[in-house]
């Protein structure tokens, strides 16, 4: 966990010394742009919020979560600071807590050594800088980690409650349903027998999700307004044919150099995914890992979320941390060092920019 938040106090030091040198206010950036101003609004007056665009498409507040408002308004309420750094507090506590089970999951899998640089190489993912924003990404990683490690060891109902939690967080706990699932008949089959703890586990993960599509299908009086309203916001899933075509239109465009450096940055990303396959990741592990992979390229989201949306698949970079633990502590101390910086000066520059570059 030190090594983790000497990464995050990394970004946050270039980040606020940039926006110094530009005079900009490193705080808004983090708990008042994009996703954080929609957060705060459903915390402060409740789901009800659209916005119409100029192309007729209807962004709502439906397509966020619950659970990440109601924790902002909560503590906003028994301390005295307003909704949106709440947000912050909220976000940073539970990247903490994430990073704690990053370590246990890896520790589990590769031991210690290997736990403590997955944690920090989590610490230093390229858009780790999301980690340090009033956003869910910190919060459904702790319960994903924590929900995997539960698995791992057997502990069944919790494993359940956890992923309950992860479904009221963010949609992409549809992973950790599917890990939970797999690893139960996995379980099941193996030994032949079905207890009562696990399939209480396996009985309560959908429902946080499945919970909150149906609150706004009852409200909207349509089974599929969930998913209509993920249309609203561009995210219907088209099997990855969206990003396809940008791909393509890089390629093809003015900046071809670009499209080229997005089939690298892939290849890399199924290069990571083979070791996972490769080196055998216990199952549980690798379904959320392959699944969240998944869900993040099928969808037809905007490209600059991508990487942010695989972000939580932290076992990705457990290949990674076994290669540098195989290393003498200077030169991996070093590598995490770099990346660190480098992970610093890309978040300043996006955060302090128009976007993800």
């Amino acid at each position: 966990m030190l090594g983790y938040a000497a990464a995050r106090l990394t970004g946050l030091a270039v980040l606020f010394g940039a926006a110094t040198a530009s005079g900009e206010d490193a705080w808004h950036r983090l708990m008042g742009r994009w996703d954080a101003v929609w957060y705060t609004r459903v915390a402060e007056r409740g789901y009800g919020h659209e916005i119409t665009l100029p192309d007729g498409t209807v962004h709502s507040d439906l397509a966020f979560f619950p659970l990440f408002p109601a924790l902002e308004r909560a503590l906003s309420a028994v301390l005295p600071i307003g909704v949106a750094p709440a947000g912050l507090v909220v976000a940073w506590t539970a990247s903490l807590v994430a990073a704690w089970g990053v370590y246990a999951v890896g520790a589990h899998v590769a031991g210690r050594r290997a736990g403590v640089v997955l944690a920090v190489l989590w610490g230093v993912y390229p858009t780790a800088f999301v980690q340090s924003m009033a956003y869910t990404e910190t919060l459904f990683t702790a319960f994903a980690a924590w929900s995997l490690y539960a698995v791992l060891r057997g502990h069944w109902i919790r494993a359940g409650v956890l992923v309950v939690l992860a479904g009221l967080t963010r949609p992409s706990a549809v992973a950790l349903i599917a890990a939970l699932g797999v690893a139960a008949l996995a379980t099941v089959v193996r030994e032949r027998r079905v207890t009562p703890g696990l399939a209480a586990g396996v009985l309560l993960a959908p429902l946080g999700w499945l919970g909150y599509v149906v609150y706004v299908a009852v409200r909207t009086g349509s089974p599929t307004a969930y998913f209509d309203v993920q249309a609203g916001w561009g995210n219907r899933i088209d099997g990855g044919a969206a990003l396809a075509r940008f791909v393509l239109a890089q390629l093809t465009g003015p900046q071809p150099l670009a499209g080229v450096g997005l089939l690298a940055a892939f290849a890399v990303l199924g290069w990571a995914v083979w070791l996972c396959v490769r080196q055998r990741h216990p199952l549980p592990v690798l379904v959320y890992t392959l699944a969240v992979v998944a869900v993040s390229l099928v969808g037809a989201a905007y490209f600059g979320s991508r990487p942010r949306l695989i972000m939580p698949a932290f076992p990705l970079l457990l290949p990674a941390a076994v290669a540098l633990v195989r290393l003498r502590p200077r030169y991996a101390g070093a590598v995490l060092a770099v990346s660190a910086l480098a992970s610093a000066v890309y978040g300043a520059f996006t955060l302090l920019g128009p976007g993800p570059p």
